[in-house]
């Protein structure tokens, strides 16, 4: 796939990877990587301060180190400093926490682009068994088996997605968003008029072990940033017990037809409760969050604290995919 007309030194894509302490599964990504049929490649990772030996994983690979403090951190700030680090024609934004399933991955997620209106691809992700069922089903719901070479709406997600370098230079994330900034690149693309393309044979494994608290957290920050992209939509209380009442009863029901209704049973209604709750918190939040609360959506364990003076006065100073069903915190994103 390589381009004889392009420098052999520009590399075809770049893989970004953000990363926070992912000892446990960014080794597994870096060696999947290496397999790739695609060859023209350069992996540029950027880590926020990771203190279980991520980085040390990392340097064994081929990859462009680049680190930031944690008071620096955002979704879409990370993003913007890996993709000035890139040189790539094609840029690949994918979670430490994900590996692909064949060595085709890359080469199908950057198919699209031979159509030169496509200016974002995303593939399809999949969840492993132990991942919470509701999770597991609100994949199958955003990410189907058919592929979409020009669809309607913004949709998309940062785990597994590629763009063309040249547009991001002149459209970067919005730095200052507590997440989607996935959804808010690609909707200003599209007002641009460029199309938006889904591969469903571009397929990632996302491995999403969050704990009751991260999963809260999780809708939250991203409601608060949805009221930022659209900023008509609305989340009531009723919405909240609504969704709530309607997705778990919708999980439990097919758990049951699967036989497994009693080993998810709890499972369900918790992450279902947790998902429209955060949303609902998100939606009652009335701005865009401080540096200190940024701390606290991004490092909720308080683990990666910025332990320097400089990194101290920091803080202190500063189910479908319509607009509709996003509103109800259906989106799912990671750092």
């Amino acid at each position: 796939m390589s381009d004889p007309g392009r420098s052999p030194a520009v590399p075809r894509c770049s893989i970004v990877i953000r990363c926070f302490n992912e000892a446990e599964h960014i080794g597994r990504l870096l060696e999947d990587i290496g397999r790739q049929t695609l060859a023209d490649i350069e992996i540029v990772v950027v880590d926020s301060g990771s203190t279980d030996g991520t980085v040390d994983i990392v340097r064994r690979y081929p990859t462009r180190l680049v680190s930031i403090s944690p008071s620096e951190f955002t979704f879409g700030r990370a993003l913007n400093i890996g993709f000035r680090a890139a040189r790539g024609e094609f840029v690949v934004a994918a979670s430490a926490h994900v590996y692909p399933v064949d060595d085709d991955w890359l080469a199908n997620l950057l198919g699209p682009f031979e159509d030169e209106r496509v200016g974002l691809v995303y593939g399809k992700q999949r969840g492993p068994e132990s991942s919470h069922y509701s999770e597991l089903r609100l994949f199958e719901s955003w990410f189907p088996e058919e592929s979409n070479a020009d669809q309607d709406h913004p949709f998309c997600n940062n785990a597994n997605a590629a763009v063309r370098r040249a547009l991001w230079l002149d459209q970067p994330y919005d730095e200052s968003l507590t997440g989607l900034e996935d959804l808010d690149w690609a909707k200003k693309a599209m007002a641009r008029g460029h199309r938006i393309a889904y591969a469903a044979d571009a397929t990632i494994i996302h491995v999403h072990d969050e704990t009751s608290a991260q999963v809260l957290n999780r809708y939250r920050r991203e409601a608060i940033a949805l009221k930022h992209i659209y900023p008509s939509e609305r989340f009531s209380f009723w919405n909240f017990l609504h969704l709530f009442a309607s997705n778990a009863l919708s999980d439990l029901g097919h758990a049951r037809h699967e036989g497994v209704l009693i080993r998810r049973f709890w499972d369900i209604v918790s992450f279902r409760f947790l998902q429209f709750w955060g949303t609902y918190k998100g939606y009652r939040q009335s701005s865009l969050t401080n540096a200190e609360m940024r701390q606290r959506f991004y490092y909720p364990s308080g683990r990666a604290r910025d332990r320097s003076d400089h990194g101290r006065k920091k803080l202190k100073s500063e189910n479908g995919v319509t607009s509709e069903n996003r509103s109800a915190g259906s989106l799912t994103k990671d750092s």
